[in-house]
């Protein structure tokens, strides 16, 4: 059966790299600019997200088929710039990269936590260069990061550690069970803007395995709303 066509794209896709001194490696920057930017003048949102190969072209995707991003903000209402990191690819380098902190016993085997390094990077030289080069808005409120699975975590941890660059979020079936100490400290000691948001989406079989830990993860996130942890499994959130 013959694999079915990708629409032409509606955005400007670009490639980049950029190096990171910290991580000894060379980037690819999975780039895109809304439809319409070369006619205008208008100043754009961004947002940055995580295994950027896997967002536009199903013959950059990991596993054939990518997440159509370009086809869905062809349609919706509100244009951003974005901007997708592709992940280093060798070894169990990805999961090093979007780990916040080192975890020496996980089903994926022992874990060495880069992922401040990564944000680091993003924040004092991705960023700059992007704001310098794009129209962007630059300031938090108009900056978010996205991601799914090591990137959703990497989302989530983002919008709490570094509030004061990110004011949204969303985290797609983030590995959260692999860091509920941690992150239950973070959520603890995080100063956040009373105008953060955070999007997550996880299905019922994730919840179900991991019930206990993302429960109490979102109790201490959201501690005035009491998320019924039998209704998460179901899918209806309280």
């Amino acid at each position: 059966m013959e694999p079915v066509p990708q629409p032409p794209l509606t955005g400007d896709v670009q490639h980049h790299e950029l190096w990171c001194e910290s991580l000894q490696r060379s980037i690819p920057i999975h780039l895109r600019l809304p439809a319409g930017y070369g006619d205008s003048q208008e100043r754009y949102p961004v947002i940055y997200m995580f295994d950027g190969h896997n967002l536009f072209l199903d013959s950059e995707a990991t596993y054939g088929k990518s997440w159509n991003l370009d086809a869905f903000l062809g349609q919706y209402d509100k244009p951003f710039i974005i901007v997708g990191l592709e992940c280093d690819h060798r070894g169990n380098s990805r999961l090093n990269e979007y780990a916040p902190w080192d975890n020496p016993r996980t089903p994926m085997g022992p874990i060495e936590g880069k992922g401040e390094l990564l944000f680091d990077w993003i924040i004092r030289e991705l960023k700059p260069v992007i704001d310098q080069n794009y129209r962007t808005w630059p300031q938090r409120e108009a900056t978010a990061v996205a991601g799914s699975s090591m990137g959703g975590l990497m989302a989530y941890y983002g919008v709490l550690k570094h509030n004061d660059v990110f004011s949204k979020a969303a985290a797609l079936s983030p590995s959260l069970f692999l860091y509920p100490g941690p992150l239950h400290e973070l959520i603890n000691s995080a100063d956040l803007n009373p105008d953060t948001r955070l999007y997550m989406s996880m299905g019922s079989t994730e919840l179900r395995r991991n019930r206990r830990r993302i429960w109490q993860l979102l109790q201490a996130a959201e501690p005035e709303r009491h998320h019924d942890p039998h209704q998460l499994c179901q899918g209806r959130p309280a």
